[in-house]
């Protein structure tokens, strides 16, 4: 049965076979091929895959995310960046990184980040002097990052499939957010001083006031989501409820950058992000469910406890692996899929959960934006109005940087469990 899903998999995969239905004919044809259990169970497993209440946050934060990005928030924060940094040199591209960290921790969707980030930020870039390929690669590595900043889309599914707390994964995903930023910071300034581009003047006291207090609006939602969430207040699907009315509310009658008409627009497009994240969810679940009774779990754990190097070359190994898989299959089916299959494991060799998964989250962001497949990586392109070959050797560097610094996370777990332990939530 699982050569038959291998198979069917690939070639349908290298046909061009939208992802979801690459794995919903995979494993309709696992099942029928094997006989051995009813095609109902494809059914029961499609509904069971998306029937828990902590996924009712996801179509929530997208809609979130698509009311900020239409609303004025993310430009005010990133106006909030430039001032911070903008002087360094490198400024404009690390102002980048700056928002995308304080945006992810509003939007909870990646595409949300890029588009917004990106739509902001890249125009001024090529008029500072970038070139649109730096400008492309810079707005991807740091939405990359950013998918470690919560709310996060996948965390929230993580916390479904593993029955992980969510408020836990949440906390965890800051500092090794911090980690990725700075690797991305430094080669920014190493890019930078090669290419010539000079530092701008530094930001005065009262521009920095001026755009804080522009800012502070859009700061109050994270605080209202962390600290409500963290604090124990609010549930994650709770916070998005308060996400949703917060950026509804500041978006149609404080800055009125949306009007009653975008409303049907925002609530369509939101709706079908959520439909085909559900429709990934539920047939990943199909396979995962495949995986599971035909013991796929006990012979990797038998595999793993033979493998000389333990731990670290498990991490090591789940990392290269969810970067591959979050590039091909776009990371939610790849950790539905897997997940449940690796968690034994994981438990078996004593590692902390919170942290294994945390190290998934990163894999799979950095997975989205490689070049040239990542779907995060051609939104980018997209943005800038440029082919996705041409962006690639400059999006290496950071793939790069970015891979040392999810290399210190797996070496060193205390970055990602000390938060929530800190807050006495693992």
């Amino acid at each position: 049965m699982i050569a038959v899903i291998a198979l069917c998999f690939l070639v349908f995969l290298a046909l061009g076979v939208p992802v979801s239905f690459v794995i919903a004919v995979s494993g309709f044809a696992g099942l029928w091929w094997s006989g051995e259990y009813p095609l109902s169970v494809i059914a029961k497993q499609i509904f069971e895959g998306v029937d828990s209440f902590v996924l009712l946050a996801i179509p929530l934060f997208i809609l979130a995310g698509a009311l900020m990005e239409t609303g004025g928030i993310a430009v005010r924060l990133v106006r909030l960046a430039q001032v911070l940094v903008g002087w360094i040199r490198g400024g404009l591209s690390m102002a980048v990184v700056v928002a995308e960290y304080i945006f992810s921790g509003i939007s909870g969707s990646t595409v949300a980040d890029v588009s917004a980030i990106g739509s902001t930020m890249i125009p001024p870039m090529l008029r500072a002097g970038y070139r649109p390929e730096q400008a492309v690669a810079v707005v991807a590595a740091a939405s990359a990052m950013g998918i470690l900043v919560p709310p996060c889309i996948l965390m929230i599914v993580i916390g479904s499939v593993a029955n992980v707390s969510v408020a836990a994964l949440f906390a965890a995903g800051f500092l090794p957010a911090v980690v990725l930023a700075l690797a991305i910071m430094v080669y920014i300034w190493y890019d930078a001083g090669r290419s010539g581009i000079e530092a701008r003047a530094r930001a005065t006291w009262r521009d920095i006031w001026h755009a804080f207090v522009d800012a502070l609006i859009p700061l109050g939602l994270p605080a209202i989501i962390f600290g409500g969430i963290l604090g124990g207040v609010v549930t994650p699907t709770e916070a998005a409820v308060l996400a949703v009315i917060y950026a509804f509310i500041v978006g149609l009658f404080v800055y009125r950058e949306i009007a009653w008409r975008d409303l049907p627009r925002l609530l369509i497009q939101s709706a079908v992000v959520t439909a085909a994240v559900c429709f990934l969810l539920g047939t990943a679940a199909v396979v995962a469910w495949v995986l599971a009774v035909q013991q796929v779990p006990q012979l990797l754990l038998n595999a793993m406890l033979a493998v000389p190097g333990g731990n670290v070359v498990f991490l090591v190994l789940t990392a290269v692996l969810f970067i591959v898989l979050g590039a091909v299959l776009e990371g939610l089916p790849a950790v539905v899929i897997l997940l449940p299959t690796f968690m034994p494991v994981v438990t078996r060799l004593g590692i902390d959960v919170i942290h294994y998964s945390t190290v998934v989250v990163a894999a799979t962001g950095i997975g989205l934006f490689l070049p040239p497949i990542g779907v995060g990586f051609f939104i980018a392109c997209g943005i800038a109005n440029i082919p996705g070959d041409r962006a690639t050797r400059a999006m290496m560097p950071y793939v790069y940087m970015m891979c040392a610094a999810l290399l210190i996370v797996i070496l060193v777990p205390w970055v990602t469990v000390v938060v929530p332990r800190l807050l006495g939530l693992g």
